[in-house]
């Protein structure tokens, strides 16, 4: 059987006394996709900074290509191949769009032309600095400088909050395509659910810090029962 790409087992973390994530096991393939859902507060963004190493994990281990990289720092799990998208679109914002996705590049199939064919509207607006870009413009930015490092897996963290319907769609399709394009294993922290799902092949649901539910994401999706139960979600009827 071959080694997973990215393993949690068992896993207690918080933060210093607080401890927010209990007990969590998944694994994640190579080229594999898995959307985390759950209510707010429930621990989806936690479970992403332990994955990047912000938190205290108190009990268990997170192994990387075998390796066990649980106490290792977040630059190090960075440069291994583990590219994290914040929630905050925590750009610099006295530097072109350019010079945001070069002061980040590392060798790979991702680069200038590659991240301007996913966004287009970044090529547009190279020359642009950061804080002229709209909300939908800095998050692609976000998502093309984390590319830019030419990681293994990456974990986005509700990309698509507050932004407006036609953002929504051009960024889902940006995904979809960037995960295809070179087989990038994906975790996608989402509120979108329906969207999240249709983007994934897996599924969790976390619920007060541990996982209420698993099971393939297409199975999650025509289950409206399951949604509303974890998440409070009925799914319009067809």
């Amino acid at each position: 059987m071959a080694e997973p790409l990215l393993a949690l087992s068992d896993v207690r973390a918080g933060y210093g006394e607080s401890i927010v994530l209990d007990g969590v096991s998944f694994e994640v393939p190579e080229t594999g996709s898995l959307a985390v859902l759950g209510r707010n507060g429930v621990g989806k963004s936690t479970l992403l900074l332990t994955i990047m190493g912000y938190t205290t994990v108190e009990r268990g281990a997170i192994r990387w290509r075998g390796l066990d990289v649980t106490r290792r720092a977040p630059f190090r799990r960075a440069r291994a191949g583990i590219g994290w998208v914040p929630q905050e679109r925590d750009i610099f914002a006295t530097l072109s769009v350019e010079e945001n996705l070069t002061v980040a590049a590392r060798p790979g199939h991702w680069d200038l032309a590659a991240v301007y064919g996913l966004f287009p509207r970044l090529a547009e607006r190279r020359q642009n600095m950061g804080n002229q870009l709209s909300g939908g413009e800095q998050q692609m930015l976000t998502i093309a400088r984390t590319l830019m490092t030419n990681p293994a897996i990456l974990l986005l963290d509700e990309p698509l909050e507050g932004l407006a319907p036609v953002v929504v769609e051009e960024l889902s399709s940006a995904i979809e395509r960037m995960s295809a394009a070179q087989k990038t294993a994906l975790i996608l922290v989402e509120q979108h659910a329906e969207i999240a799902l249709s983007l994934t092949e897996q599924a969790l649901v976390i619920e007060r810090g541990a996982i209420a539910h698993r099971g393939p994401s297409r199975a999650l999706l025509d289950d409206s029962a399951v949604l509303d139960r974890y998440i409070g979600l009925k799914l319009a009827e067809a």
